[in-house]
Formats: C-alpha cells, structure tokens, sequence
C-alpha cells in the first residue's frame, strides 16, 4: 500500500509537470487517472485472488466510450492474468470435498483449466457414465478472505485518489462482502442455476448447464458442459443475428425485472456464449443472482413508465422510493439526475429500432456523471441493488453497441410498463 501511494503520488507530480511545461492548468483528476497510475492500481489487483481480485475485474469490464483506451486496455488485464491453482493444491481441494480415490468416479478430467477467474477455476471431465462436464472448483481461502480484502481494496482506491473523500461508501462494501460471500457458495448457485432453468425452460431461444447435485458441494460447482463460442464474436454475423441476440438479452433482463423479481446481476461478457448450430444463447454463471424487492420493482417501472412519458414529477418520485435523493437534494442536483435517467432510458424511449452502434449514449452519460462527481454536497451512495440493476443495463448497452446492434427497445418494454 505504502509504496503504491509513493508511486501514484510520483505519476502525478511528474504529469503535473508535463502539463505545466506544456501550458496547462492540470487538474487533480487528470493527474491521477494517467495510464501509469491505473497500471500502478491494476498491477496490484492483479496480484490478488479472490475478493480483491473480483472488485478489480469488476471494474475492468469492457467499458467502451466510459474510459480513454489506455486506461480501458491497462484494466481490460485484469481479465485475463487470474494465475491457476497448482495441480497439488487442486488436487488437494477435490479430496477435501470429493474425498480420497474421486478419480475413480471419471473416465477422463483435465487438470489443465479451461478458464481461471477471480475466485476458482473451471475444469473439463468426463464421468464413467458419459456425463460430459464443466467443474468449476473454488481457490482454498477465498471465502476466509472476503471481508479484509474487500477492506484492503476500498483502501487502496483511497490512497490511488479514485474515489473522493466524503464518500460514504460503508454501505456499499457491506452490500459488497455479502454479495461476494454468496457468490462463493456453490451450492447456492447451484440452487440458482437451476431455479432459473425452470424459469426459462419453456424458452427455447435460451439454454443453461444443467447442475450435477452429486458432485456439488460449497466448493466445487459441476454442471453439464456447454459448447459455445463467446457472445461478442457475433460482431461477424449478420446484422439480423446481432440485433436478435441483442434484443432477446434485453427483453430476458425485463422479464428478470419486472417478471421474475431476481436478476442475475453480473453483465460480463463471458457468462453468455452462443450456439452456432442451434442459435441459442447458453447463459453462465449465476453467484451473483440477486432478487429484489417488490415496491423497487415497482418503482423502477414507474421511473421507466415516466421517463418515456416525459412526465419529471413522476420520474422524480420514482427515483426517490429506490433511494436515489437524500432529503436535503438541491433541486439542481435532483433534475441533473433525472438527465441522466432520462439518458439511460433513451433507447426505451426511442420509436422504431434504436442504433446501439451509431450512439454517443456511453459518452453522453459518462460526461453528465463526471460533472454530477464534481458537487460534493452530491455525494451520496444509493442502494446497492440499485447500482447492480444499472451495472447490469449498462453491461448489455456496452455489448449492444460492441455488436453495434439495432433493437426496437420500446417495443420490447411496453408490455411490462
């Protein structure tokens, strides 16, 4: 910690210094978020499992027109470089939850993984009765580990400059440390896997894992084996396919709204892969499934409702039953909001199909954030469904312009509204 500090506070006189010698004022903000001060950030994450590990990629996740392309590539690493287990501490995790000999049980297991993440690793098997299957398999002492990590990685956002000082943001990482307990139990994504099986089983456009009981335990996660090619390599196909894949992703998280009140909150580009035969989406991962309350559901489809309408007074009222205004809001401060509400509700808006690729929505809305970051009596942290919820659309608004997709968003939400 101490020498990430002395390193971000050297990047930063020396950017100070550049800026001057080139005539400028620099900005505080300038000064921090330079490319060497997010590879300073990103270095350390990059280090750490589990909690710590999971935040940073969070925060890494393919963010488009949100940052400058130095500073999007430095975190997009951060996909990329978790370190797998050793082949003894693998083993060593199967026999704690398989017990000895498990390997009598397969005809073939791949100690090599298929993919490595922030708190496990996914295995390819095969039993002895011809079950073709994805393990995924938890690092030991991930669990034990969440709460001071998820501490250790607020404090270093502080030190790094990155997040202001009057942030209350105690809640938040409350909020944040029983989402990353529940997503390391298996066992309870398990039950979500398989609950949302049932939900979409009489959608044939979607397909998920089915989960093996007898092999799951807390720690080890088996589920049928899925072929698929990553959903962004559809960025070939024809532009039919995109805007029907894109639409069906879409109208799937209003129905996860409005329908099923539970909301796989986690929009990595990862957990959905796609069928080239079949064209079925194959859904993924389901640790950070959350279900919400009815009276936010039901505010959130008046903030839509009303947002489309036009009506702000409506808006407004809307956004303070999620949590969104603290009492003492200056009134600049609460439409400034409801602009950016408005924004974000642009493609429901919109009459016919709305262009994801052709948008500036990415960079309208990160500019009106930026400014909004800049009121510190504005301050204020809302509940944390709420940012997953928005975290969410804005995953699949990224993938939507990623695939430069057009969609008829209004039609699709109508129905719920």
């Amino acid at each position: 910690m101490g020498s990430l500090a002395t390193g971000i506070a050297g990047g930063m006189l020396a950017e100070g210094m550049r800026q001057f010698a080139q005539g400028q004022r620099p900005r505080l903000g300038d000064m921090l978020l330079t490319p060497a001060n997010a590879r300073r950030v990103t270095a350390q994450l990059a280090q750490l499992r589990g909690a710590a590990m999971k935040v940073g990629q969070m925060m890494s996740m393919d963010a488009g027109d949100f940052l400058p392309p130095e500073l999007a590539e430095i975190l997009a690493r951060l996909r990329a470089e978790a370190r797998p287990m050793p082949m003894s501490q693998l083993v060593a995790v199967l026999d704690a939850n398989w017990g000895e000999g498990w390997d009598r049980h397969f005809r073939k297991f791949s100690f090599t993984p298929l993919a490595a993440a922030s708190i496990g690793q996914v295995h390819l098997a095969q039993t002895l009765d011809g079950r073709h299957l994805a393990i995924k398999v938890q690092y030991p002492g991930v669990r034990q580990s969440i709460d001071s990590d998820i501490d250790n990685v607020a404090t270093l956002l502080r030190i790094s400059g990155l997040l202001p000082k009057g942030l209350d943001i105690k809640p938040l990482l409350q909020d944040a440390k029983r989402q990353l307990h529940a997503e390391a139990d298996y066992l309870r994504e398990g039950a979500w896997l398989d609950q949302y099986g049932g939900l979409l089983a009489n959608n044939p456009e979607f397909v998920l894992p089915e989960l093996q009981a007898d092999l799951t335990t807390e720690n080890v996660l088996a589920m049928s084996y899925m072929e698929g090619v990553p959903v962004e390599s559809l960025i070939h196909a024809p532009q039919t396919e995109r805007d029907r894949v894109v639409g069906l992703l879409i109208t799937l998280l209003f129905r996860e709204i409005f329908e099923f009140q539970l909301i796989q909150t986690d929009p990595n580009f990862a957990n959905y892969h796609y069928n080239t035969s079949s064209r079925q989406l194959i859904l993924l991962d389901f640790g950070a499934t959350r279900a919400y309350p009815p009276a936010m559901v039901n505010a959130y489809r008046r903030l839509m409702g009303s947002a489309i309408a036009g009506n702000r007074p409506a808006m407004s009222l809307a956004a303070s039953d999620i949590g969104y205004f603290k009492a003492a809001i200056q009134e600049k401060h609460r439409q400034a909001v409801l602009d950016i509400f408005s924004q974000a509700c642009e493609p429901l808006s919109h009459t016919g199909n709305y262009d994801f690729g052709q948008s500036d929505l990415a960079a309208r809305i990160r500019d009106a954030g930026l400014a909004l970051s800049r009121e510190k009596d504005l301050w204020h942290t809302p509940p944390a469904n709420a940012l997953f919820l928005h975290r969410k659309l804005g995953g699949l608004y990224l993938l939507a312009a990623k695939l430069k997709a057009r969609v008829n968003v209004q039609s699709l939400v109508e129905g719920f509204l």
